[in-house]
């Protein structure tokens, strides 16, 4: 068992976490600069990227920095991946988690633009962009450094819509008339992320470099309460997951305790995808 704490260990290893100033990010910075990951924290907010990695490097003590970085171009990539290169001296671990999670009232001003039948093009796109194109820019700008070191881990960040159709009447209240639907571009591009994540651990076979996803399911972030009991009654756990519950599967993909593992999907949802 003295062993045991070691194959989740990341000291001395760098990582960089897109998206990671958001909802979750937040959450895999701390977690992995506690098991002795230096992080770069990327993200289109640069200052909250900055602010967030100032709050790791003094509560933790692990040095960790914020690049302003938006993966849908492939100039601030490769600018992200340099820098942090020159800083850490290396780049070990990839988790690709920056994304966009459309919904109704984000994105959407009405139940018409978010239905199948009118949903813009643009914001199609721009899921796109974001979802699917960041995670191969990405991929693409750390696999030099990887192959060159002899070994390397990527995580893509999935969803359990990538695995199964949203249940649009979770969007029903009550109290109001529906406001709109859960989007297409999401699933889509979600599902998308695996074939990704299949395709990289294949094509690296015999490189050491292990590529898996992490399909969480729905975060509570003070959603209004209909919304947690129609989503919760679905779930056999009957709750929606907590901010830190997906720590224990990331910590376990970016670390060795998964060093046989590549080419896998790790669902994390409650059991919502097993009824």
């Amino acid at each position: 068992m003295a062993g045991l704490p070691r194959l989740f260990s990341l000291e001395g290893r760098t990582v960089i976490l897109t998206g990671g100033a958001g909802l979750l990010g937040r959450e895999y910075a701390f977690a992995l600069a506690e098991a002795g990951a230096h992080v770069a924290v990327a993200d289109l907010r640069g200052d909250a990227a900055e602010r967030l990695a100032h709050e790791v490097t003094d509560a933790i003590g692990v040095t960790c920095v914020g690049i302003e970085t938006d993966v849908t171009r492939k100039p601030s990539v490769q600018e992200m991946v340099q820098k942090t290169h020159a800083l850490f001296g290396r780049v070990d671990v990839l988790v690709n988690n920056a994304a966009i999670d459309p919904t109704f009232d984000a994105r959407s001003a009405s139940k018409r633009i978010s239905r199948f039948e009118d949903y813009p093009l643009d914001l199609w796109n721009e899921s796109l962009a974001v979802n699917l194109t960041g995670m191969f820019l990405c991929a693409q700008a750390v696999a030099p450094l990887m192959l060159t070191a002899g070994r390397g881990v990527i995580v893509n960040v999935s969803s359990m819509y990538g695995l199964v159709g949203p249940d649009q009447r979770l969007y029903e209240r009550s109290d109001a008339e529906p406001q709109g639907y859960k989007p297409v571009d999401y699933p889509v591009t979600k599902s998308a992320v695996l074939g990704l994540t299949r395709y990289l651990a294949t094509y690296w076979a015999g490189k050491n470099i292990r590529v898996n996803a992490l399909t969480p399911g729905g975060v509570f972030s003070d959603h209004h309460p209909e919304f947690v009991q129609r989503y919760s009654s679905r779930v056999p756990l009957g709750r929606m997951a907590e901010r830190a519950e997906y720590i224990g599967a990331l910590l376990f993909l970016v670390s060795d305790a998964s060093s046989y593992m590549t080419g896998a999907n790790l669902v994390v949802d409650g059991g919502w995808t097993a009824w």
